[in-house]
């Protein structure tokens, strides 16, 4: 892979050349990647492969016009070709004063806290990855009741990421990625189910043991077997704790800059207000060392710091980069994430709802009836109103007991009177970059038989 320092200079190098061509300010940005796959079924492998990647985005800005373009090719007649289109597209562009790139003062000087720990030592072969995945699939099918499998896979990538402006900022990073999973097909009865289990983390040495993620995909899978349905009622539900993300994801959309300054979120109105329960917080933080989406600065070369955005239950700040806070008229709280071939846009990194103090066990027993969800199906949580509604099974509670599992359910709700009667658990375990543990909403409506 091209060393960082080139990287710099190349990304230096261009975004001079674009005031040369006519633009007043540009910056441009880098990401090369290099990935190694490798797939198993039935105790043989099926696919491995290897990918590499550079690719390279430039934004040009030509008085209160903006445009931006991307190549893979990062040749000198391809970026001096670039550059011109780049240039040219942003004349003809339409005026959005609100489109700014960071002044000097506002941007960090690029260093790496040596705490992120980003980098795992090596690189794994794919000898390892192929053990790793065969393991996993092996302790899945040693599962009585598993009678077929879906797959297991394992995976590494590494990511280089440079950043050059025309206001003197210069930064790079780079982070390693990896990950198995395992898919259990279990029968009964003529009757099928199918459940997973995963492990994700920057460093390889920091994922779950194989056996254990595989053994755990089997056993989901055969718990699932002679789910029922249940009558339509109002009942508590209670989210796993690998699902109950998915709100806080839904809750960060609701809350991103762009889509508040444009009027589309139901929470456009609730700055201040009391959105959760007393006691429940919600968290970003993109300097958490070995976080799967920590950087040591923004994608505008903004510093980042973590951020209560829900404190004591009340919301405390939307989700900004510099466009969105500027049509707000407020400050940017360096959210900024990007695509290569797009400008900067609003967007949460390491994102945890701090965990509660009741546990599981102690959550379910004191529910009569009620439905423990493991499984969501569909996109159905509306940002602009907060309607809520989604496919469902998991397994019926009775008693402060789980009794059977369920299926062909429909849990519905609006995400305002979802987030008041949230609880959390005790239980928070982060498996990715947004995490929350396990919670329980009361008053949710089940669509069944």
């Amino acid at each position: 892979m091209t060393q960082t320092p080139d990287l710099l200079d190349r990304l230096a190098s261009l975004v001079a050349q674009a005031t040369r061509a006519g633009a007043d300010a540009a910056d441009a940005v880098v990401a090369q990647s290099r990935g190694l796959e490798v797939a198993y079924r039935m105790s043989e492998r099926e696919s491995l492969e290897r990918a590499e990647s550079l690719n390279l985005g430039l934004r040009v800005f030509v008085g209160d016009r903006t445009a931006s373009v991307a190549s893979g090719d990062l040749s000198e007649k391809t970026l001096a070709a670039l550059v011109e289109r780049a240039v040219a597209m942003a004349k003809a562009a339409p005026p959005d004063p609100s489109v700014l790139l960071a002044t000097a003062d506002q941007v960090t000087d690029g260093s790496i806290p040596p705490s992120l720990d980003l980098i795992g030592p090596g690189e794994p072969s794919p000898e390892e990855l192929s053990e790793m995945a065969k393991t996993a699939e092996a302790a899945m099918l040693e599962v009585s009741g598993v009678t077929n499998s879906e797959g297991a896979g394992a995976s590494w990538g590494r990511t280089d990421i440079a950043l050059a402006t025309t206001n003197g900022f210069t930064g790079a990073y780079r982070r390693t990625s990896a990950g198995f999973s395992s898919t259990a097909i279990a029968e009964r009865d003529g009757l099928m189910e199918r459940d997973y289990d995963y492990s994700s983390a920057t460093h390889l040495s920091d994922l779950a043991a194989a056996e254990v993620v595989g053994r755990t995909a089997g056993e989901r899978a055969v718990r699932r077997l002679g789910a029922k349905r249940v009558k339509s009622q109002a009942v508590p539900v209670v989210f796993e704790q690998r699902l109950a993300g998915g709100l806080l994801r839904s809750l960060s959309s609701a809350i991103n800059g762009a889509a508040i300054a444009r009027g589309v979120s139901f929470l456009k109105d609730k700055m201040g207000e009391q959105l959760f329960q007393p006691g429940v917080t919600i968290i970003d933080n993109p300097l958490r060392p070995r976080g799967m989406a920590s950087r040591p600065f923004d994608a505008e070369g903004l510093p980042v710091s973590a951020f209560e955005f829900i404190q004591d239950g009340v919301l405390q700040a939307w989700v900004m980069d510099l466009r969105s806070a500027g049509k707000l008229g407020l400050e940017s709280n360096g959210r900024a994430s990007r695509g290569i071939g797009s400008p900067p846009s609003p967007a949460v990194s390491n994102l945890d709802m701090q965990p509660g103090t009741v546990t599981l066990k102690a959550m379910i027993a004191e529910i009569e009836d009620g439905f423990y969800v493991t499984e969501l199906i569909g996109n159905g949580a509306d940002i602009a109103t907060g309607d809520y509604s989604r496919g469902a099974s998991g397994f019926w509670i009775e008693n402060g007991e789980i009794t059977h599992p369920v299926n062909e359910l429909t849990i519905a709700s609006n995400l305002k009177d979802m987030f008041l009667a949230l609880t959390p658990a005790n239980d928070l375990v982060r498996r990715g970059s947004v995490n929350a543990p396990t919670v329980r909403i009361d008053g949710m409506t089940i669509a069944g038989q």
